[in-house]
């Protein structure tokens, strides 16, 4: 509960995560922030053109926000914000948040730098978000408003009520633990594993567990911080302990010179990926994992990072994961060791919300652009609780439709998984997936709020001509380029419209083999390996006043903050039609506007 006293508009207890004092004008929001993609890690500037905070810079603010979502990369730019002087004095949330708080405590384990890190209780922090542009004191746990830019007094005694409580550790080690812990496996294992039993304290995790794979996120480069991380733990003598694959880096390692990327900062992505192979990592770099031959099966534990991976790994897969944030991946993958916490346990996999629209089902003539909007929609339904979806079993997703939905999803969503009756392997009936409890809740569906999702997406002006068609986010998978080669069968592109897509080593080569790659060549189609959408910039994607069309629901949303260009979103059809029509896009599908009531 808040009190006020003499000086202080309101003080609230909270929850000390990331011990620190701090003061500042206070930045508040109520709806969670994904800082990849989100906010620029160079100046602080939010970059997502979809949230409210859009325009405002957090270099020495007082950040209040719900939690984060979207990225597990999150933790890479906080690191870099907190390294280059651009980042907020202190972070308030509403709930325990992973990502951004790894991405803390990262920095003052590696680098000697820190930041207040607490949670308030939901009422308080919704009182404190009416509070925005107040001045803020954050004193070990205790958070503080006042009108005026009172210095700070850390000699204040705490207000009644708002003692702050501290977390304490819960973690019980074992003496392979403990034998990290000293050192005995060498300094890069020692400092990995405080790392993962710090993050486990943060979980609330009673013990560790063995982990049979991981997924690397951090091998994206967000600056030098990414950079100085990877390589003191190699240098340390890093190496990993369990099968180690990564994803998608910041350029395509072998041709980024060709492609004319700017050395100053192709050569310091190009480093950062060999530090992690240097570590024992394959250099995989995609964002789908799941496509791989070592992709995991039903009940496997593993700890994956990248959002898009995570969900897919948890929900379609039916392995267990938690949304690993960037530098614990490696610090996994180091020790073979991970909080026993979030999806590795069963209770944790179960949904708390019903999404259901039995007449869903019955639309006609749906098209692929149907499962990233759906997708979009729950996450923003759904945006810190697992949810299920009712009634679109007789759709029979693909693969590559659920990996658009939970892409999309994961976009706005900081959930680890979805399920879907009838289609997830977790989901066969109802009753088997859903908590029994008044958390319970069930929301309805209908066409309207699919069209609302894609006139979200769709930023671009109306007639506004486009110059390039992007796919590939998350990287297209061998039968998504097969069916973009028969749907640019026998068509002309035009000249001025370029289409590129990127996909991981696997399935490029697997596509060249089978002649795909050539066949698109031909149409005019570009690959790109190793990297992805939400890291490619100039000159791949030049400067131009016309827009931009994809069939990710994620780039379409994360698209306009890192281009500074306005978007199309529609099916891969579309997308093609869009490529040889002069760049045109026709509009709203037939499917959404004949269903619209």
């Amino acid at each position: 509960m808040a009190t006020t006293s003499p000086g202080a508009t309101s003080s609230f207890r909270s929850t000390v995560y990331v011990t620190g004092k701090a003061s500042g004008t206070l930045i508040a929001s109520n709806l969670e922030l994904s800082f990849w993609g989100g906010v620029n890690a160079q100046t602080s500037e939010v970059i997502d053109r979809h949230h409210e905070l859009s325009g405002q810079y957090l270099q020495d603010t007082i950040l209040a926000i719900p939690g984060g979502r979207g990225s597990c990369s999150g933790s890479g730019v906080m690191l870099e914000l907190l390294l280059n002087g651009k980042g907020p004095k202190a972070i308030l949330f509403q709930r325990r948040e992973d990502i951004l708080t790894l991405g803390v405590m990262i920095a003052e384990e590696m680098f000697g730098k820190s930041i207040p890190v607490v949670t308030l209780q939901k009422n308080d922090f919704r009182e404190l978000s009416r509070l925005n542009g107040q001045y803020t004191h954050v004193v070990d746990g205790r958070v503080s408003t006042n009108d005026t830019n009172d210095p700070l007094n850390e000699n204040v005694p705490y207000l009644s009520g708002s003692q702050p409580t501290k977390s304490t550790s819960m973690v019980e080690l074992s003496e392979g633990d403990q034998a990290f812990l000293d050192g005995v496996h060498g300094e890069a294992a020692r400092v990995a594993m405080r790392i993962v039993v710090r993050m486990a304290d943060l979980l609330g995790a009673q013990e560790l567990m063995n982990i049979s794979q991981v997924h690397i996120d951090g091998c994206v480069y967000t600056g030098p911080a990414s950079l100085a991380f990877a390589e003191r733990l190699r240098d340390m003598g890093g190496k990993v302990r369990i099968p180690t694959s990564l994803n998608s880096i910041s350029v395509d390692q072998k041709r980024w010179r060709a492609q004319g990327i700017d050395p100053t900062f192709g050569e310091p992505a190009a480093k950062l990926a060999d530090a992690y192979v240097d570590m024992g990592a394959r250099p995989t770099f995609t964002c789908a994992p799941y496509q791989l031959e070592s992709a995991p099966r039903l009940g496997d534990q593993i700890a994956w990072a990248e959002s898009n991976a995570v969900v897919y790994a948890n929900s379609v897969l039916g392995a267990r994961t938690m949304k690993y944030p960037d530098f614990l991946d490696i610090s996994i993958a180091l020790t073979g060791r991970a909080p026993k916490a979030g999806p590795h346990i069963d209770i944790n996999r179960k949904a708390s919300l019903i999404v259901e629209n039995p007449r869903i089902h019955e639309v006609k003539n749906i098209d692929d652009a149907f499962y990233p909007l759906l997708g979009y929609h729950v996450g923003t339904l759904a945006p810190s609780e697992i949810p299920v979806v009712v009634g679109i079993q007789s759709l029979a997703p693909s693969k590559d439709d659920l990996k658009a939905f939970g892409a999309a999803f994961a976009t706005v969503s900081s959930a680890p998984m979805f399920h879907i009756v009838g289609v997830t392997p977790e989901a066969a009936v109802l009753d088997a997936i859903v908590i029994d409890g008044p958390q319970l809740r069930s929301v309805d569906v209908d066409m309207k709020d699919l069209e609302s999702c894609w006139g979200e997406l769709n930023s671009a002006y109306k007639n506004q001509p486009i110059d390039l068609v992007s796919l590939g986010n998350p990287h297209f998978s061998l039968t998504e380029i097969r069916k973009l080669a028969g749907l640019c069968r026998g068509r002309t592109k035009k000249d001025d419209v370029a289409v590129v897509v990127t996909c991981g080593r696997t399935s490029y080569g697997l596509a060249r083999q089978g002649g795909l790659v050539e066949e698109l060549e031909k149409f005019g189609v570009e690959f790109i390996t190793d990297t992805c959408w939400c890291m490619i910039t100039q000159p791949v994607i030049p400067p131009s006043k016309k827009a931009i069309m994809t069939n990710s629901g994620k780039y379409a949303h994360y698209g306009p903050g890192l281009t500074g260009r306005k978007f199309y979103f529609g099916s891969l059809a579309d997308c093609v039609e869009a490529a040889c029509r002069d760049g045109v896009v026709e509009g709203k599908p037939r499917w959404l506007s004949n269903n619209v009531a």
